[in-house]
């Protein structure tokens, strides 16, 4: 079943969001980040997959109802993410979820593709309130946003499992940013897991991308199932 478009409180003003509820009455949170595109039909289709495997699934519309159609526009409109705002959105999506009677336990997991892995990775460490994270090729975890710190730099403060996918052709994240950020995660002795998909690039899961992998998206995604249905049970 199709999702709806709902408004939540974030720091005392209103966002938006889109929704997909599962067919049976309860489900775990979860939230679906947008790639750099906005929040497009392929971010929406996804959180309509979560629904219908059993979770309640938000998709936060970080651009405010703006969407890129080109590289270029995409890249601006990331770029200009005011990122301080951007967190308080996100918490403030988690917050809407553990709040509504449908979502039970009461724990919130986050997924994020491209842009969005990179907050995965962001705001598993800014947040306390997210219990599982997985992030699937994000990209630049070690450039910031604009002038604030780096996703990277901010490891020591993560605050939950991390679960990373990443096609062994990628660029960014290439194979070396991957082993770069496992050492970094083990170091700090944050609990992880990655897995890598030969033949595959950026935005390997994306079904409207030239990039678009079916053995890699196949591969990966009972994967992030079985992730946070381990960690968010209560």
């Amino acid at each position: 079943m199709p999702g709806t478009m709902i408004e939540f409180k974030a720091n005392g003003r209103t966002a938006a969001g889109y929704l997909a509820r599962p067919a049976s009455p309860r489900g775990h949170g979860v939230l679906v980040i947008q790639e750099y595109w906005g929040l497009v039909d392929h971010i929406k289709g996804v959180a309509d997959r979560f629904a219908a495997e059993g979770f309640v699934a938000l998709a936060p519309d970080l651009y405010h109802g703006e969407k890129a159609t080109s590289p270029d526009d995409a890249g601006k409109l990331m770029m200009a993410l005011d990122i301080a705002e951007t967190a308080k959105d996100l918490r403030g999506a988690a917050d809407a979820l553990i709040a509504r009677d449908d979502v039970t336990p009461k724990q919130v997991g986050i997924v994020g593709f491209c842009m969005g892995g990179r907050l995965v990775y962001l705001m598993s460490a800014a947040s306390k309130n997210l219990k599982a994270g997985v992030m699937f090729y994000g990209s630049s975890t070690m450039v910031p946003f604009g002038e604030g710190a780096t996703p990277f730099d901010r490891t020591r403060e993560i605050n939950c499992p991390i679960q990373g996918h990443f096609g062994e052709e990628d660029k960014n994240p290439s194979p070396h940013d991957m082993r770069k950020l496992d050492t970094e995660l083990s170091k700090f002795g944050k609990e992880h897991e990655f897995h890598s998909y030969g033949g595959a690039a950026h935005a390997f899961v994306n079904t409207g991308s030239s990039n678009y992998r079916p053995h890699a998206a196949a591969l990966s995604w009972p994967k992030a199932m079985e992730f946070f249905s381990r960690h968010l049970v209560g």
